[in-house]
């Protein structure tokens, strides 16, 4: 009997169920039988068959869910590290995102999903806007079937209008052989409404309403997507409760209500937001509205792939921005309002729920599928003391300290190593990628790409600097 078919009961941790109350148990067990949580408590007997793992000093908590992550975009990690989202924009959008072959899909596909099991991250939102064509798009599915993850492939296609590719008889047809009766845990539409008072996107939502399928949009992006297409969506009866809305950062108090009255949810990507432009990360906003949040990472093409990432850069933002807001009303603030315990709900039971997979997923307790991750590093200063355990995930942890990680009761790392991942050959993959990229655009155009021009920086005149200096009577002179 091979390790994946055998009962594991992880022994003896710190166990964060989140659960409707938020239950933290210490010094407890979790018991794992087929794909399911059997038994949390403490003291637990164990089948002559399991697995052990002891999770004295760690801490065993669900495993997390990314709603929005640009998967195909991980072959390219970090060349974008100094973009704006304009120079994104032209990069993928306009240039150079059109070279991208099926199998350039895959590479990515395929890196970008053990990267997520390796980081904890049981389930990822694949928002696949690079499926030029339906091989682009069986390539995508096929690398995410072959990583023991749990993924939602989120169709999209940027070089077409979506009204353009969802009416096509190739989109209909991939439905049927790959999304329909497949294996991949769900499916969305992902497209974006710019606000064009003829509302072409119509039809991409009436596609997804006769498929009975969810549709996921960037939403309030800084100069791409406004109020306006919020309007449209709600006026034509477009906005449901399981739509999900990305980034949502530039949007009227309006659109936050329409969003919060028709049951949607925002995929907060603190990193992109930060950095990129969409404007300024909008927890502090959403909170105000009621407007339920999950988290996500966006693109290996500027930032880190892990929701520890996600978590402590959003517990931040939100925190500075109470502090100005404070501050510019002459206050201080003495307590805040968002805790650790929150961004840590946010990136497993959060994301649970903007799935609609809440009943399944998202937190440890019997019945619920087990996805789990165990983070110990019995080598790091960082993983002791465990004192608050939500804030040591939020603001010490990292994805080095994930020791072992469940996904429907298989164990797909265990010890800080994968288990049955070719790691290797998705490099290999991906370097043929790289390669095949670089080789087209040629050499001034992919160190341009990596490297934009640097704006010249003024400095503002010193009226209190000194042009000389007499060091033996020790006066300055002017």
């Amino acid at each position: 009997m091979s390790d994946n078919d055998r009962p594991v009961l992880l022994r003896n941790g710190l166990v964060l169920t989140m659960d409707d109350s938020h239950t933290v148990l210490e010094g407890a067990d979790v018991l794992v039988a087929g794909d399911r949580i059997v038994e949390v408590g403490h003291g637990l007997s164990a089948p002559g068959d399991a697995l052990e793992i002891d999770a004295t000093g760690g801490i065993v908590m669900p495993g997390m869910i990314d709603t929005h992550r640009h998967m195909w975009q991980t072959a390219m990690r970090g060349y974008g590290a100094d973009w704006t989202l304009t120079q994104y924009f032209v990069w993928y959008y306009l240039e150079s995102g059109k070279l991208f072959r099926p199998e350039d899909i895959y590479a990515g596909n395929l890196l970008s999903a053990i990267e997520a099991v390796d980081a904890g991250v049981t389930t990822s939102v694949d928002w696949s806007h690079g499926l030029q064509s339906a091989d682009h798009a069986d390539a995508a599915v096929d690398a995410l079937e072959a990583v023991p993850g749990r993924f939602v492939l989120a169709y999209g296609n940027i070089q077409q209008g979506p009204w353009e590719w969802s009416t096509s008889d190739a989109f209909q047809d991939f439905y049927r052989r790959r999304i329909d009766g497949g294996k991949l845990a769900g499916f969305q539409m992902a497209f974006d409404v710019t606000g064009d008072p003829a509302f072409p996107e119509k039809a991409a939502f009436e596609v997804a309403r006769e498929l009975g399928v969810a549709v996921t949009t960037h939403a309030g992006v800084w100069g791409a997507t406004n109020d306006e297409g919020i309007r449209l969506m709600y006026e034509n009866g477009f906005m449901a409760p399981n739509t999900v809305y990305v980034h949502a950062a530039t949007l009227s108090s309006d659109s936050y209500h329409r969003i919060a009255a028709t049951g949607g949810s925002v995929s907060v990507s603190t990193e992109s937001e930060q950095s990129a432009g969409q404007g300024y990360p909008p927890t502090f906003q959403l909170r105000n509205f009621g407007i339920p949040v999950s988290l996500s990472m966006d693109t290996s093409v500027w930032w880190s792939g892990d929701l520890f990432s996600a978590m402590r850069t959003t517990l931040s933002a939100d925190r500075v921005r109470e502090h100005l807001e404070a501050h510019g009303r002459q206050e201080t603030v003495t307590h805040h309002k968002l805790r650790a315990e929150h961004v840590v709900d946010w990136a497993t039971r959060g994301g649970a729920k903007a799935l609609g997979m809440d009943s399944q997923l998202g937190a440890v307790t019997p019945g619920r599928k087990a996805d789990l991750v165990l983070i110990k590093n019995d080598n790091s200063p960082a993983m002791f003391p465990i004192l608050n355990p939500y804030g040591h995930v939020a603001y010490q942890a990292q994805r080095g300290d994930v020791h072992s990680v469940l996904v429907g009761g298989r164990l797909v790392k265990h010890e800080g190593r994968l288990v049955g991942l070719d790691l290797a050959a998705a490099r290999a993959k991906v370097a043929a990628t790289v390669d095949h990229l670089r080789s087209s655009l040629g050499e001034a155009m992919w160190a341009r790409g990596m490297n934009p021009e640097i704006p010249e920086t003024s400095v503002l005149e010193n009226p209190y600097q000194y042009t000389d200096y007499d060091a033996g009577s020790a006066q300055w002179k002017h």
